[in-house]
């Protein structure tokens, strides 16, 4: 009895491995050549996908604006940065909904019944993210998009659907910068208000030793909660979008 529950033990642990292996052969013909370029290029497009949803969305705007919040409030480390890129990745999801829908009706889903080719694909693809980043450009961003104009040298642009993606881009990003630090300052402004009358007050009474910083930060803390700071923010970030 010993003997056979051992065989049948030793059976039932033995877990057959699989053998995995990866073969580089020469392509055939054309049609494998275009795979196997297609493949690179989508593994290519996954590698730089973390610049793409920061260059195109508006999660450059957000996180900044995030980070000014916790720095005017004096809190280096809360909420941690891992809380905070969270938060600016699912309100870009949210602002970005309706771009991303138009994206997945009229590019994605065509090009996954095989109604459209790549190129096609992308083409259509684009055309939603520059309505998108041209609408949050708009006026006061023209100036941005003609310094790109300017240093590529491009000419013969008499509206912004003459603008090639190559220039919308980075003018969509430095307007997005300009204006998350306009927004910091406003929010700086309440919390600078605070630091200037505690360390006024310490002074008075001569404690001159005593941070001020360590005094101010409970009444930012009570100010920012009384007023419900991160409902108005995220209230603001998300209506400041077209």
């Amino acid at each position: 009895m010993f003997c056979l529950g051992g065989e049948v033990s030793a059976q039932a642990t033995r877990i057959p491995i699989p053998n995995l292996g990866i073969n580089v052969n020469e392509a055939k013909g054309p049609r494998e050549t275009s795979l196997s370029l297609m493949v690179l290029f989508l593994v290519t497009i996954l590698s730089l996908a973390p610049a793409i949803v920061m260059s195109l969305t508006s999660f450059t705007k957000i996180v900044i604006v995030l980070d000014f919040v916790r720095r005017a409030l004096s809190i280096q480390n809360l909420p941690p940065n891992q809380v905070m890129v969270g938060l600016a990745l699912f309100m870009t999801f949210f602002i970005m909904a309706p771009t991303l829908n138009v994206v997945y009706e009229k590019a994605l889903t065509p090009y996954m019944n095989g109604k459209i080719d790549t190129n096609e694909f992308f083409d259509k693809s684009m055309v939603p993210m520059r309505e998108f980043m041209i609408r949050q450009i708009g006026p006061t961003g023209a100036k941005d998009v003609a310094l790109f104009l300017k240093i590529g040298k491009v000419e013969k642009v008499e509206s912004f659907d003459d603008v090639p993606s190559y220039v919308l881009i980075p003018a969509f990003m430095l307007s997005e910068i300009k204006k998350a630090f306009w927004i910091g300052i406003i929010i700086f402004i309440p919390f600078i208000v605070v630091d200037l009358v505690v360390a006024s007050a310490l002074l008075s009474m001569g404690l001159n030793m005593l941070p001020p910083v360590m005094v101010s930060l409970p009444f930012k803390l009570i100010l920012f909660v009384l007023v419900d700071g991160w409902n108005l923010i995220v209230y603001e970030l998300v209506r400041s979008y077209k």
